[in-house]
């Protein structure tokens, strides 16, 4: 059993926001991927909405926390907790501002590199840092805070981009889950 979590905030106004890309990249991946479609169903235990689907052989669990980017540990690991899950079979898919967008990068392990969402799910396990992460190029970052920036809308521009990055954000996750990190990482970093 892994866990996909993508990281956001709920909410029509957030929708096409730049922190949003990982609620963007699971919303992709439940109507176009090669995983099947499924729904997301918001459950208050896991503080988020979740869906579940089959792919080679292995139960796949989507999650979208809803208690904001700066607490998405509290329902990554509400999520864990119930389901068993370790953090070998966590996947984190999120935003990165150090990235332009068009980019995706894997990650093993490290920092939380300025972003919350991580530094929530970091703190909510103890402080290890060594879960896999996919990240969604954003930047680069204008003249604003990265709390505004990241907190406006892509432009109509950047969001016809984020259409092919979407469709390469699917053909990375299936690699990884396929033929793991390293191959992953070879692939599409």
């Amino acid at each position: 059993m892994k866990l996909i979590t993508g990281l956001g905030n709920h909410g029509d106004k957030y929708k096409f926001t730049r922190h949003n890309a990982g609620f963007m990249a699971l919303d992709y991946l439940s109507l176009n991927s090669k995983f099947g479609s499924f729904d997301f169903t918001y459950e208050a235990k896991f503080k988020g909405e979740i869906a579940k689907t089959n792919f080679n052989g292995e139960t796949l669990i989507f999650l979208k926390p809803h208690t904001y980017m700066n607490l998405s540990g509290e329902a990554v690991t509400a999520v864990m907790n119930f389901f068993k899950i370790s953090k070998e079979d966590l996947l984190v898919i999120h935003d990165d501002i150090d990235l332009p967008v068009g980019r995706i990068r894997f990650r093993a392990k490290g920092s939380d590199g300025g972003q919350k969402g991580i530094r929530s799910i970091i703190q909510m396990l103890g402080g290890a840092n060594d879960f896999d992460r996919l990240k969604i190029g954003i930047g680069p970052q204008l003249n604003l805070s990265a709390e505004a920036y990241v907190l406006q809308n892509f432009s109509d521009e950047q969001l016809k981009e984020m259409k092919d990055v979407l469709k390469r954000v699917e053909a990375a996750v299936e690699t990884y889950l396929l033929e793991g990190l390293n191959a992953a990482q070879t692939k599409f970093n």
